[in-house]
């Protein structure tokens, strides 16, 4: 199994460095167009399934990296952007302590109101890994996952068997910046981490 991780396009809050969360914002035609080369990038990569967060930002992303491939598209909530509660929405200038905690300290990070914790987030995108990783008709698949900054750095942290101390050890994935995990009898090795394939 060969998996390929991908956060969705830029958006105009990404652009104005707003959290998103849940918010269901689309991309904006820098993210279209970002997408699209990411899409000529693996034009030759034979996809036989994609998942994605239900959030448009990201199902868009998928669909545009699909193109007129006849490759099925599956929403899976378990992979949707972490909840920011009250915190959407908001600019990194008026972000308290707290939320730069989600960030610089993420052991610490408590959520606003209607937030959504960091372990709830790693409890369900486990699942998610466990069910791909022990289902045997995809053993020898080729599996495009379309998410969000936050989700991926999760199922990387997952991956890696790191605590949430380290959940951003990797970075922050640029826009359609992309990791490749390949999975051996249940064993995931990580190939490429936060690559990009556009001119930046």
């Amino acid at each position: 199994m060969i998996l390929y991780l991908i956060r969705h396009g830029e958006t105009d809050w990404n652009k104005e460095g707003k959290l998103q969360g849940r918010t269901d914002v689309p991309l904006n035609d820098e993210g279209k167009q970002v997408a699209e080369w990411t899409r000529q990038a693996l034009a030759d990569v034979p996809f036989d399934i994609v998942y994605t967060s239900p959030l448009q930002r990201a199902r868009m992303t998928a669909e545009i990296l699909v193109g007129d491939r006849k490759i099925p598209i599956v929403d899976d909530e378990r992979i949707i952007e972490v909840g920011f509660g009250l915190n959407e929405g908001i600019s990194k200038s008026a972000w308290d302590a707290n939320m730069r905690n989600f960030f610089l300290k993420t052991e610490d990070y408590i959520p606003a109101q209607g937030g959504e914790t960091l372990e709830a987030v790693l409890e369900r995108e486990r699942k998610f890994l466990q069910e791909l990783f022990e289902n045997p008709e995809l053993e020898q698949a080729t599996i495009l996952i379309s998410t969000h900054g936050a989700a991926l750095s999760g199922l990387l942290t997952i991956i890696k068997q790191n605590p949430i101390a380290k959940f951003w050890a990797g970075g922050l994935h640029k826009n359609c910046g992309l990791s490749i995990i390949e999975v051996k009898k249940g064993i995931p090795n990580i190939l490429n981490e936060a690559i990009v394939l556009y001119e930046v």
